[in-house]
């Protein structure tokens, strides 16, 4: 890290570590960077305001646009899961979007590393979206979302679901800690105060905006590195906590990390130059844009859904098409993959009727079937998963 462009920085300051490399077996003498406790009101310019409104403006457009579906909950399913594959995406960890919905229908065994790490983002999200309904966004909710995280994975470790208790730097591991970008707070009596102030102050009343309480939050949770493994999900996890805890978005249905992924370099450079000039203006702006643009398209994604269900209702109508094959149709915005054995559960039907209402819906072209086989079959409604997909 290069200790000289924060020296001076005004929201945090440089302390002395020394430590032992493991990997590069050598000692180590530098410095970590210990950001300041987040203040209670930020100074942020007229245009950073600006940006903040439109930002919810379009989260508040995005939440009536799914409030108009019969089933809004349906959206959450897709949603998450363009939402693990981005975030993970972020991190180096790529699975297609196909191979992540058939994951449902496939042996833990039988899937990739890539697709498992995926899955337990879905799963660390959908218990985080349960744990706030009766728990305030904390450290103790956190750690254990970071368990399921990492859970069965290459991050997994001896302190999964707890704060880290070794120094981690962000950068290549054969450069050592001396030549990272960034070195957080080491681990102990600093890293805990810290995590703590960020937990006050994240469920604190005060005067920063929400949006802006976002985009501080994670800059600080970000800084703080306070896990081993899984921080950069984490940190946006807990972005989509916010929005849902707050009541601003009652469906976690905006993604943010596809936008981000796109701008891979200039979001962690944004990062970087908040512990660097102490200036949360262009980090904020940065992330303000972030929100309104993808909640404008997830509002527009909606829209397509819609136009989806309602010709596709229509088409079966047509058709004389009655009874569990139009219910399986309506939910296919949610379950675009699907087989007759979970269409029958799920519908409160048995087997055959549910098996011939796929069959029918794979006969006018709606599904279609994937595997090949004539057992276990899949089958893929194309037209949702184009819908999702675009954007990632």
């Amino acid at each position: 890290m290069k200790v000289d462009a924060f020296s001076n920085s005004a929201i945090g300051k440089l302390q002395r570590i020394r430590g032992h490399d493991a990997y590069l077996r050598r000692d180590y003498d530098h410095f970590a960077f210990i950001p300041a406790p987040l203040p209670t009101s930020v100074l942020l310019s007229e245009r950073t305001h600006q940006l903040l409104g439109a930002a919810l403006y379009a989260v508040g457009r995005l939440d009536s646009a799914a409030r108009r579906l019969p089933q809004p909950s349906l959206l959450v399913r897709p949603s998450l899961r363009r939402e693990a594959i981005s975030t993970s995406a972020l991190e180096g960890t790529y699975a297609p979007l196909e191979s992540v919905f058939e994951a449902d229908f496939v042996a833990a065994a039988n899937q990739t590393a890539e697709v498992r790490e995926v899955l337990n983002y879905v799963r660390a999200a959908e218990h985080g979206l349960v744990l706030i309904k009766t728990k305030p966004i904390c450290v103790t909710v956190i750690a254990d979302l970071q368990a399921i995280l990492v859970e069965g994975t290459r991050g997994a470790s001896y302190d999964a679901g707890r704060l880290r208790t070794t120094q981690v730097f962000i950068g290549e591991r054969e450069e050592g800690l001396e030549n990272s970008r960034f070195v957080p707070p080491p681990p102990g009596a600093v890293l805990v105060d810290g995590m703590s102030d960020w937990e006050k102050w994240i469920n604190a009343e005060n005067d920063v905006s929400l949006i802006a309480k976002m985009a501080l939050g994670h800059y600080q949770f970000e800084a703080l590195h306070p896990f081993t493994d899984g921080n950069g999900r984490l940190g946006r996890l807990v972005t989509t906590l916010q929005l849902v805890d707050a009541g601003v978005l009652k469906y976690p249905i905006l993604n943010l990390s596809s936008w981000l992924e796109r701008r891979k370099e200039q979001y962690k450079d944004e990062l970087l130059a908040v512990s660097r000039t102490g200036d949360f203006n262009p980090w904020t702006q940065f992330f303000a844009e972030a929100v309104r643009a993808q909640a404008a398209e997830a509002e527009m994604r909606i829209e397509e859904l819609l136009t989806f269900r309602t010709q596709t209702i229509a088409q079966l109508r047509n058709a004389s098409v009655r009874g569990v094959a139009v219910n399986i149709a309506e939910d296919l915005i949610g379950y675009p993959v699907i087989t007759a054995g979970d269409s029958a559960r799920r519908h409160g039907v048995t087997f055959p009727p549910a098996n011939r209402a796929v069959a029918k819906l794979s006969e006018l072209g709606i599904v279609r079937e994937v595997t090949g086989r004539s057992y276990g079959r899949v089958f893929v409604c194309d037209d949702v998963m184009s819908i999702i997909r675009r954007g990632l």
